[in-house]
């Protein structure tokens, strides 16, 4: 892109795309955003939440919640990458 001029914002996406940074960003997107993206209720319930390898793997502390949101985790992977802005998410797995 020489030649061109970048804003800030696009200069830091091409940083990230350039040095491999940036599906660790996007990741990590993915962790902070899980209580705004999933609201307090699941929130509250929510041990954990990791992404390993484009995988989304949530902890979850109530039975009930875990069934729900494992019949619906394809949609659950939609609205995370929607969220982060990128293809990050390609499985989820919630675990108790």
């Amino acid at each position: 892109m020489r030649g061109s001029t970048l804003n800030i914002g696009q200069a830091i996406g091409l940083f990230l795309r350039e040095s491999g940074l940036e599906k660790t960003v996007l990741e990590t997107r993915v962790t902070a955003l899980w209580p705004q993206v999933m609201g307090a209720t699941v929130a509250r319930l929510t041990r954990s939440v990791e992404v390993a390898d484009g995988v989304l793997i949530v902890r979850i502390s109530s039975a009930a919640l875990k069934a729900q949101l494992f019949d619906c985790r394809f949609e659950l992977v939609k609205k995370i990458n929607e969220a982060v802005g990128g293809e990050v998410i390609h499985d989820c797995r919630i675990l108790g």
